[in-house]
């Protein structure tokens, strides 16, 4: 998030690849005062990789890599669909922050991924994207399944004995890097949250 201007006028680079959600547009446009081609990215759901990969494969002359991409990809959208087909819903709350608590919203990239293998965010409906939570509301308390990621905060198994006193119910830690980053990293944690939740399905 925060962009160091003057290492990457030194860098030199010909192109940047920029996030809506992780850069602000102040450095978006400091940036496109010396690099001639910036690359905004905005997936928001794990089937927005199509088209990043797409755009990837055009701007950089590897359209062959980008569809056998697009084809793993929807191999592994197809084994999380499988999974969530045979077996029900859960409600999960996916933390990402700690002091003050805070979670995802529904129409979030991290959501997204974890409804593909069925595991509703909580909560419902939220105005903001990533809300801060007390842990007595009752929206809180209905969650069956507690996920506890190792970033954007860096939760430690120190933290699980915390978490599972304050939520009252076992907690379940996950590789945050499965879960939030996108591009090819996307199909790598589309099938890590479907071996996960399987695993968690047979173990009761």
């Amino acid at each position: 998030k925060d962009v160091r201007l003057d290492a990457g006028r030194r860098l030199e680079p010909t192109h940047v690849v920029v996030n809506i959600d992780e850069n602000r547009r102040d450095t978006v446009e400091a940036l496109a005062q010396f690099v001639p081609n910036i690359i905004v990215t905005h997936p928001c759901t794990p089937e927005d990789n199509r088209a990043l990969y797409r755009l990837f494969g055009h701007v950089f002359d590897r359209t062959a890599a980008a569809r056998r991409l697009e084809y793993e990809l929807d191999a592994a959208l197809g084994e999380a669909g499988a999974l969530a087909a045979t077996v029900p819903p859960e409600a999960a709350l996916y933390l990402i922050w700690r002091e003050p608590w805070m979670t995802v919203a529904r129409d979030t990239y991290i959501s997204a991924m974890l409804d593909r293998v069925g595991w509703r965010t909580l909560p419902e409906k939220c105005a903001e994207r990533y809300p801060v939570l007390q842990w007595g509301e009752e929206w809180v308390g209905s969650a069956q399944r507690i996920l506890l990621p190792s970033e954007p905060y860096r939760f430690r198994e120190c933290h699980v004995a915390e978490v599972e006193r304050l939520a009252r119910r076992p907690v379940v830690r996950v590789d945050g890097e499965m879960v939030s980053w996108y591009g090819s990293r996307a199909i790598a944690g589309l099938r890590y949250l479907t071996s996960l939740r399987r695993s968690l399905v047979l173990d009761g």
